[in-house]
């Protein structure tokens, strides 16, 4: 019960914290606290009467009046009401996200602008973080981090922008740049996106890209000028588009990293900066690799192969990986084995050209399959019609080539009769089983040829069947006129093969492979 001459009612929602201190203690005054005397009985057990400076946001359960002097001090008193009401929000604020006293008013002594700030805005700001994905023990940490948070302008932007994106950045990205990032340093994040904009990646992927970059190095601690210069650079190589393909690109610094490892491709190349685009745009991750790892790749190439500059950079540009393959896990015993074979450099240049994902296949788990596949249908170790078979083979699995060796037995093929096509022509090593069977099928029970016209041209397997072998053999039908070889069917030339009847039955062409089907 209290007890009151003119009184004015606390408002409930400026209490926030229980009393800490008797009424009969010295009180010293904290900074952000307001003070007001209250007259109050207490009937616990006996009645007694203290007047006592006591906090405004303390919460009592008893019914608690401000005492008053009189009306002269009753605007005063409606006034400290009404901040009193604002001040006891604030912590009420303050409480629901975890904080004390002492830990809010370490806060506020940090930031004075909160104090400052209207509450309904903050709450809007807590509101806001939260929309886009951070929970309120994440929250906690970082106003606790950055005071500023709840006040700065440039985080207020960042939740807007990112409301804004078709798709969503995930939380745990906002929440790492958000705990990493002054906010002062979120200014202008917004431009620095569009800009990545603007110099080519797609729309659809900058959600992407943003998800899979540290937002804070790669974005918000960079200028748009220092931003702008990589983008400038990577343009000079039509290579702009590796960041969607791999965004932690743009972590790299442009003059310590970016450079050097380019540097490094273009003298390899001789200055072929189209060359070098290629290379960038096959795998984007070459740049992930050391300009002192690149370089130690082509001396090895150089020292190991006997290779030059120009034909190392045409194996890259084949085959990008060469420059993550262990020197000596797997380039050396690789070119080893084919110097074993008796291949001199100029050959191992070649059967690369061929195969250069020979180089970075795994002895165990496929090279060795197939060596012994190879082995058990007739070929000789080191020989170099075994390192040739090796090469296309490189383009299969060993699933693949066991089904299409299978497949040649199943026709009535021998092991020697599989030699002699493979020597012939060694990509039949490597094409799909699928297609094969389709083609062999076709041979025999539509064009109705022997079987055995593959021994002497097995290169038949590698045209497309329905743009170059049902189409050639529909049209010889059409026109008659006595028989053609297959090699002769095959290797003519679209142009010579759709003149006259007359000419197409004493036709000749020359040798070769167009339109070859290795799916």
């Amino acid at each position: 019960m209290v007890d009151l001459m003119r009184s004015t009612l606390i408002p409930p929602q400026t209490l926030a914290y229980l009393p800490k201190l008797p009424a009969y203690s010295t009180v010293r005054v904290r900074r952000h606290a307001y003070f007001s005397v209250i007259n109050v009985y207490n009937f616990s057990s006996f009645p007694t009467q203290r007047l006592y400076p006591w906090p405004i946001w303390i919460q009592q359960s008893n019914s608690v009046f401000l005492r008053s002097n009189g009306s002269k001090n009753a605007a005063a008193s409606t006034k400290n009401a009404a901040a009193s009401t604002e001040i006891g929000a604030l912590f009420s604020l303050f409480q629901s996200l975890g904080f004390d006293e002492k830990k809010a008013e370490a806060i506020l002594s940090r930031n004075p602008d909160i104090g400052s700030s209207d509450v309904e805005f903050l709450r809007n700001r807590i509101r806001g973080l939260q929309s886009v994905g951070l929970e309120d023990f994440v929250l906690a940490q970082l106003i606790s981090k950055y005071p500023d948070t709840l006040t700065a302008k440039e985080v207020g932007s960042l939740i807007k922008f990112i409301h804004g994106l078709d798709g969503k950045i995930e939380p745990l990205q906002i929440e790492r740049l958000l705990l990493r990032t002054e906010p002062r340093f979120l200014a202008g994040f917004d431009k620095k996106v569009e800009l990545l904009l603007r110099h080519g990646i797609p729309q659809e992927k900058i959600v992407h890209v943003l998800n899979n970059v540290s937002l804070s190095k790669a974005i918000c601690l960079r200028s748009v000028q220092e931003i702008e210069s990589v983008l400038t650079f990577l343009s000079r190589y039509e290579a702009v588009g590796i960041i969607a393909k791999r965004p932690s690109l743009l972590n790299y610094d442009l003059n310590t990293q970016l450079v050097p490892r380019v540097g490094v491709l273009q003298k390899l190349s001789g200055g072929d900066e189209d060359g070098v685009g290629q290379v960038l745009n096959r795998l984007p991750a070459i740049l992930t690799y050391a300009s002192e790892h690149l370089q130690s790749q082509v001396e090895g190439l150089r020292k190991y192969a006997g290779l030059s500059d120009q034909e190392i950079f045409k194996i890259v540009l084949l085959f990008p990986n060469v420059m993550s393959v262990s020197k000596e896990r797997k380039l050396r015993p690789r070119i080893d084995f084919l110097k074993e074979c008796g291949l001199e450099a100029r050959e191992i240049y070649r059967l690369l050209l061929r195969g250069p994902a020979y180089l970075g296949l795994s002895f165990e788990k496929n090279l060795a399959h197939k060596l012994a596949m190879l082995v058990k249908i007739g070929y000789s170790f080191r020989t170099k019609e075994l390192a040739m078979a090796m090469a296309a083979a490189t383009r299969t699995t060993p699933k693949k080539l066991q089904e299409v060796i299978s497949i040649f037995l199943s026709c009535g093929f021998s092991s020697d009769n599989i030699l002699e096509m493979s020597t012939k022509h060694y990509p039949i090593l490597q094409y799909n089983p699928r297609s094969v069977e389709r083609k062999i099928e076709y041979l025999t029970e539509v064009m109705d040829r022997e079987i055995e016209a593959l021994l002497s041209f097995p290169a038949f397997l590698g045209y497309n069947l329905d743009s170059r072998i049902r189409h050639r053999h529909e049209l010889r039908k059409k026109v008659g006129g006595e028989d053609m070889s297959l090699n002769k069917l095959m290797t003519v030339s679209a142009e010579r093969f759709s003149k006259t009847k007359k000419y197409l039955a004493h036709l000749g062409g020359k040798a070769g492979v167009e339109d070859s089907d290795t799916d």
